[in-house]
């Protein structure tokens, strides 16, 4: 996993130095600020045998309940074998749920922190690690409106929080109704996670639509091929046609202060760089506001 940068607040996957509501902070003095909390990892999964790609269940036995919103993220702090300390920042992959939260990672060849969790003899069940948050602004607009969730990699973790908290499986619907997109890319179908999750998900709310796409799939594949960006200008058009409206769309009121702008839907776009310009650029090109378009990157 890589670097990840927010629209509103640019870290968030892997990232030493974090820029948080405009200002900047080192990690040493980060830590002076922010309160460590130890998490024991309850359940370790390897999600994908080809990507290495595992996911995670921690618990924070010190705390009662661990609140923060779906999109948010949480900084893991340890030691290197040089005694020199490490932070990494990791997008949650649940809603909140109690004391407890999940992360999807990806085991990077020389990464200190994905090796570290990833390598059983070094992060057995019941190990702990030191983690500090939740941070981010990488959040669900609400009134919660039509929604696209683009995303590549790892970057459905967050996708995957958004997801819980929209559709609880015991709790009130939150969606309100409203069309929920979830375009996933890979290149391969062993990279796709969560699938049989979404594709459960997909069969119970008829307002949530799941779509996965292949860059590089073999021809067993019936699915989408392509990139992401392809499918989401396609959701676009075929949902202007649908309402009746134009593409491009017309540009808001001049006069109107940034905090009264309102829109019918918003796009949530997180993987990496190359992925997340070609969305926005499609969606500049559909006449949408940059304050639709709410995103991370972590390269």
């Amino acid at each position: 996993m890589g670097t990840l940068a927010c629209h509103f607040a640019p870290p968030l996957a892997i990232l030493p130095i974090a820029r948080f509501a405009g200002s900047i902070s080192s990690p040493a003095r980060t830590a002076l600020a922010r309160e460590l909390y130890t998490a024991r990892l309850a359940r370790k999964d390897c999600i994908s045998e080809f990507a290495q790609c595992y996911h995670f269940e921690f618990v924070l036995d010190e705390l009662e309940s661990f609140p923060y919103a779906s999109g948010q993220f949480v900084s893991a702090v340890a030691d290197d074998a040089n005694g020199k300390q490490q932070t990494r920042a990791y997008s949650i992959a649940s809603a909140a749920n109690g004391n407890r939260f999940e992360l999807c990672v990806n085991r990077v060849e020389e990464g200190f922190f994905s090796n570290h969790l990833a390598d059983l003899p070094d992060l057995p069940i019941g190990a702990t690690i030191q983690i500090h948050g939740p941070h981010g602004h990488f959040i669900l607009h609400e009134p919660i409106t039509d929604s696209i969730l683009a995303a590549t990699g790892t970057g459905i973790a967050p996708m995957r929080a958004f997801l819980q908290w929209l559709f609880p499986e015991n709790g009130p619907d939150r969606s309100g109704g409203k069309e929920i997109w979830l375009v996933y890319g890979t290149r391969h179908e062993s990279d796709i996670y969560y699938h049989e999750e979404f594709e459960a998900l997909a069969r119970r709310k008829p307002n949530f639509h799941y779509l996965t796409t292949l860059s590089r799939a073999l021809e067993s594949w019936s699915g989408l091929r392509g990139y992401v960006q392809d499918h989401v200008a396609r959701i676009i058009e075929e949902r202007a046609a649908r309402l009746g409206l134009p593409l491009p769309q017309p540009a808001p009121d001049p006069t109107l202060l940034a905090a009264e702008l309102q829109f019918d839907i918003y796009a949530y776009i997180c993987g990496l760089n190359e992925m997340v310009s070609s969305v926005r650029e499609r969606l500049s090109a559909f006449g949408w506001h940059k304050k639709q378009i709410v995103f991370e990157r972590y390269d």
